[in-house]
């Protein structure tokens, strides 16, 4: 039996995510930038982000809400909030949260060796393998795409 205990990711002390015994902590540039890279995954924005809305953003996955908004994305947050919101399981705050911890979980599995990352010429993209496992690729769940309530400029 395997009693090796994976280690927890972490790149500073100024945000945390937490899920059953594993806790995530993050440098705010690190954080800011799983978040933006988040959304763009989401389809919730396109291309960068200045920094008032990325202030927005990251506001939105830390509380859940866009209390007093910053930019444009914030008022776009609080105009279509009933699309956005959902379930608790189905909605952009969770998404946004789950993809920042689950890109950290990779990142961290890459770093302990129980990952590989492989680059495909053919679509340009990455894929996670198991070295153990004659580099077998792992699948990643799908997310929803949020661009038909994205914040478009």
């Amino acid at each position: 039996m395997d009693t090796t205990r994976r280690g927890n990711y972490e790149s500073g002390t100024d945000y945390v995510l937490e899920y059953g015994e594993l806790r995530f902590t993050f440098n705010e540039d690190d954080f800011v930038e799983r978040i933006e890279q988040a959304a763009l995954r989401l389809g919730f924005v396109c291309g960068s982000l200045d920094p008032e809305e990325l202030e927005d953003l990251v506001n939105l996955a830390v509380n859940g809400e866009v209390l007093r908004p910053s930019s444009a994305l914030g008022e776009h947050v609080k105009e279509a909030w009933e699309e956005l919101a959902g379930s608790a399981e189905r909605s952009l705050v969770h998404w946004l949260r789950r993809l920042v911890f689950r890109g950290a979980w990779l990142d961290q599995r890459v770093k302990e060796g129980e990952l590989d990352v492989l680059f495909d010429e053919f679509t340009h993209g990455f894929s996670y393998v198991q070295p153990e496992r004659a580099s077998e690729p792992i699948e990643l769940s799908p997310e929803p795409s949020w661009a038909g309530v994205g914040y478009r400029r």
